[in-house]
Formats: structure tokens, C-alpha cells, sequence
């Protein structure tokens, strides 16, 4: 049978590929995101709301030296899980992560979907004239190669099946289609938000090109991407239902008449795009003490916005209770006064 040999946890942010000198743009790009859910009660405010109740100690670390220090951890932190993930030698690496903007939109938003073509098309983000520095900076973080990745037909086939057995009902993508675009507008915990994407090529959402990239350099191993909504409302997964996916994503593999070595994927989280150092060390400490309770009913309205990845995180812990989670290291990186930022972790389940 196949088996579950490996788990990942990873952030995904772009500060992650972006040099520290300018993480201070992306506290400036802050200002402007209509999607600053701030602890405790999950309330989107303004930036400016932000900045009148948040703890003036954290001015103190927006320096370039303390920059630095964590980029450098996280460096080290990436370019382990990068060696991780080519010493156990997959054969099929199944990416849990979520969609922001990119396949999905308000005509059609699955809770949960896979894709199970042949192969997924990588497309290096190229960002336009009026981009800020940040985002010229970054992008390459996100695949910096066209390329055609190749996925794991018959272990996405099998998953879908597997979970449509086990009650999940599932989205199912077979190809890309030659343009995406569309219209996410506000509902549940964003009342103001709205927002149009013009029509675009679209590659392989972020989360799995992250992974292709940063963690396999360019030089994947087939992929199947599991995509959760964990952003918008009205029908994002929950804490209790993620738990559950993991769980039968490992019964499904196991279950699959196949040899292959299997490893999990969580692409995402923890908290952004206000740090929530609290709710994240709450989380990572359920999954090292693998407490399934604490992690099934972990607070939904702090898992709001970016924070709400967090739950590609749980998912793969209930697919990993089986093995022993290392927590490389969580950096929580504050950008600007009013404590925007996020709560970056990097853990490997052996």
C-alpha cells in the first residue's frame, strides 16, 4: 500500500522571498488592505483603527538588523524543509493550500477542490507597471520558470473518489483554462470588500507554486493540489472539518493500490495580515502534542483572513498523527506600527 512518509508546514508569504530592506514597502502596502482582521474578535479594521490600539513596543522592532535576523532564520528554515523533502524521496507530493483570486471567484467557489489533470501549468507572476517594489521584488518566490508541473492523475482520481465515499463533497478540476478572472464581493466577515480580476493567464494558484519553487527548486515531483477556501465567506472549511479531511486523506492513501511514498503539504498561514502570536502558538502547540480536540475547535473567528490558513496547517495534522512533528521555528515578523505582519512557521512531521 502507499504510505504517508513526510509532512511539511510552511508559510508562503512573499516577505519570505523578498530582501529585508523592503519589508518595510509591504507595512506601507498595509494601509491599504481591506482585509486587516485583528485579534481578538476578528473584526476587519481600518489600518489607522489598527494603529490607535496597538502595543507601541512594536516600533521597536521594525529595524533593519531585526529584519534581517528573521529573514535569515527563515532562509534557514526553507532550505531545511527544502532538504527534508528531497532526502525522504517522495514519489507524490500532495500540496493542501487555498485560493485567493486565482481559479476561483464568486460564480463558482468550491469549499474544497482537486485538480487531477496530467500535469498543472506554473506561470511566473509578472507584475505590472504600477507594482510597488515589494511586489517586483518578490513574485520570484512564486515560480520564476514556466513550466508544466506534473501531477499525480491517479492519486487525485483516487482522493476524489475515496473522499466522495467519505461524505466530503468535492470539487474536481481537470484542466486550466485559457484565462481566469471575476468578482469576489463582501459577505460574512468582509461587509466592505469587493473586488474585480480582470481576466489573465492564471498558473497553478500560489500555494502549490510556492512549494514548487522554494521547496523543490524548480525540480518537482508530481503534485496534487487539495485547495480549501479558507478566505471567503460564505463557505469556508472549518477547523472540525479540516481535521477530518486530513485524517481521510491518509486512510485514502493508504487505501490507494499503489507502492508510492507519499508526503503532505500544508502551503500557508500562520497568522497575517495582522500578527495573532497567540492564536498561532495556540495551534502549533496542539499539533506538536497531537490534540486533536484543541485543533478541531480552535476559535473560527480568529482564523479570519490570512489567518484562516492556519487550517491547511490542521488538515495535514489529521493526516500526521502517525508521526513525530518537528517545529523548526516560528517568526513572528511585525512591518509596521499597527502590528500588521504575520506569524511565519515552518515545521516537518518524520
Amino acid at each position: 500500500m502507499a504510505e504517508v512518509v513526510l509532512g511539511i508546514g510552511s508559510s508562503h508569504s512573499p516577505m519570505m522571498s523578498l530582501p529585508p530592506d523592503l519589508w518595510h514597502d509591504m507595512g506601507e502596502r498595509d494601509k491599504r488592505n481591506p482585509m486587516l482582521s485583528a485579534p481578538p474578535d476578528g473584526k476587519v479594521l481600518t489600518y489607522e483603527e489598527l494603529l490607535e490600539r496597538a502595543d507601541p513596543s512594536i516600533a521597536s522592532q521594525l529595524t533593519l538588523e531585526h529584519f534581517t535576523s528573521q529573514h535569515n532564520a527563515i532562509q534557514e528554515c526553507l532550505a531545511q524543509l527544502a532538504r527534508s523533502l528531497a532526502e525522504a524521496k517522495p514519489d507524490v507530493v500532495v500540496i493542501v493550500g487555498d485560493d485567493q483570486e486565482e481559479f476561483f471567484f464568486d460564480d463558482v467557489m468550491p469549499s474544497l477542490a482537486i485538480y487531477w489533470g496530467e500535469s498543472i501549468r506554473l506561470i511566473p507572476r509578472i507584475p505590472g507597471d504600477g507594482a510597488s517594489p515589494s511586489a517586483r521584488a518578490s513574485a520570484w518566490g512564486y515560480g520564476d520558470v514556466e513550466m508544466d508541473v506534473p501531477v499525480d492523475a491517479g492519486l487525485g482520481l483516487h482522493l476524489i473518489e475515496f473522499l466522495r465515499d467519505a461524505d466530503f463533497d468535492v470539487a474536481h478540476c481537470r484542466y486550466q483554462r485559457d484565462s481566469y478572472g471575476g468578482h469576489v464581493g463582501a459577505s460574512g466577515y468582509l461587509p466592505n470588500f469587493d473586488r474585480t480580476t480582470e481576466p489573465r493567464r492564471q498558473g497553478v494558484p500560489h500555494a502549490s507554486s510556492f512549494v514548487v519553487k522554494r521547496l523543490m527548486d524548480n525540480n518537482p515531483v508530481p503534485i496534487v493540489p487539495v485547495i480549501q477556501n479558507t478566505f471567503y465567506p460564505p463557505n469556508q472549511v472549518t477547523p472540525k472539518r479540516c481535521y477530518a479531511l486530513g485524517q481521510a486523506l491518509r486512510e485514502a492513501v493508504e487505501a490507494w493500490g499503489s507502492n508510492a511514498r507519499v508526503a503532505l503539504v500544508a502551503s500557508g498561514g500562520l497568522s497575517h495580515f495582522v500578527v495573532d502570536e497567540e492564536v498561532d502558538r495556540m495551534a502549533l502547540d496542539a499539533m506538536k502534542s497531537r490534540d486533536a480536540e484543541a485543533l478541531r475547535n480552535l476559535p473560527r473567528h480568529r482564523l479570519y483572513s490570512g489567518n484562516s490558513e492556519t487550517m491547511n496547517w490542521v488538515t495535514i495534522a489529521g493526516g500526521l498523527e502517525h508521526l513525530e512533528m518537528d517545529l523548526l521555528d516560528y517568526v513572528p515578523v511585525y512591518r509596521s506600527p499597527a502590528g500588521t505582519g504575520g506569524g511565519w512557521g515552518f515545521a516537518q512531521w518524520t
